[in-house]
């Protein structure tokens, strides 16, 4: 690969076994960030490199005691249930150009490199534009043979879907893993894409728990909580669509 062009800066560097990667950044609906940050969160992780680019916002963000911040990534690391290493790609920005998001997928996949990743788990929204009760959580892969696995956690593959395209880091990290003979895969929860959809998060959650084997230590109830929410927003909106005149009633004006 290439030389970095970001600037990495190290807290530490944790010795890990065949790590797995799991990118949650912002995105369609928020959805990947909202279940990566979850799913790190459930296992305590620890901080151990920020990752600086010329892509982010040209700005630093003043803390309560007036310290400044500038835009980043960041890497933690944590261990589930089942032994399994695990690095979380974190943060509230992604690269501003297509450039930039192709540098810093290329960045990131250069570090978890030389950290013998094993496989890329990327996380997003499968925008639809329409509210939906029970979000599905759609696949795509770096290699066919993955498939058959993920579809019996639950995950659903259409053929050439998303048609769009899977854009920005979500995307770049499984070409990239694809490039490098890295197994990889996507995950997409089914969402509106109007707002922070938690619900479809919490779909992408358990389908990450089952590869863990976090079943029965993560706690959903704060998922619950904010999809609940989210319930009675799509309540109210097929209430006002209901109420809409359709077109074959509605009368001659003139």
């Amino acid at each position: 690969m290439a030389k970095m062009e970001s600037i990495v800066k190290y807290d530490s560097k944790p010795v890990l076994r065949d790590p797995v990667l799991i990118e949650a950044l912002p995105g369609i609906g928020n959805v990947g960030k909202i279940a990566g940050d979850f799913i790190a969160e459930s296992l305590k992780p620890t901080k151990f490199a920020s990752i600086f680019s010329m892509n982010f916002p040209p700005q630093v963000t003043p803390d309560q005691d007036c310290v400044v911040h500038m835009a980043c990534n960041e890497l933690w690391y944590a261990k589930a249930p089942n032994g399994q290493d695990i690095v979380f790609l974190r943060g509230d920005y992604q690269g501003g150009t297509p450039e930039g998001q192709f540098i810093l997928a290329q960045d990131v996949m250069e570090i978890m490199m030389s950290y013998g990743v094993s496989k890329v788990i990327t996380l997003g929204g499968y925008g639809t534009g329409q509210m939906t009760d029970e979000p599905h959580v759609y696949g795509a892969l770096s290699r066919k043979e993955l498939r058959e696995g993920l579809e019996e956690l639950g995950v659903v593959f259409n053929p050439g879907e998303p048609q769009a395209g899977i854009v920005g880091a979500a995307g770049l990290l499984i070409g990239m893993s694809q490039i490098n003979g890295i197994d990889g895969f996507c995950l997409m929860g089914e969402t509106s894409g109007f707002f922070e959809d938690h619900k479809s998060a919490m779909a992408v959650v358990k389908v990450l728990a089952k590869i863990f084997g976090m079943e029965d230590s993560i706690d959903l109830k704060e998922l619950q909580d904010k999809s609940q929410k989210i319930d009675e927003l799509t309540e109210q909106v097929k209430a006002v669509n209901s109420e809409k005149p359709k077109l074959n009633e509605l009368g001659y004006i003139g």
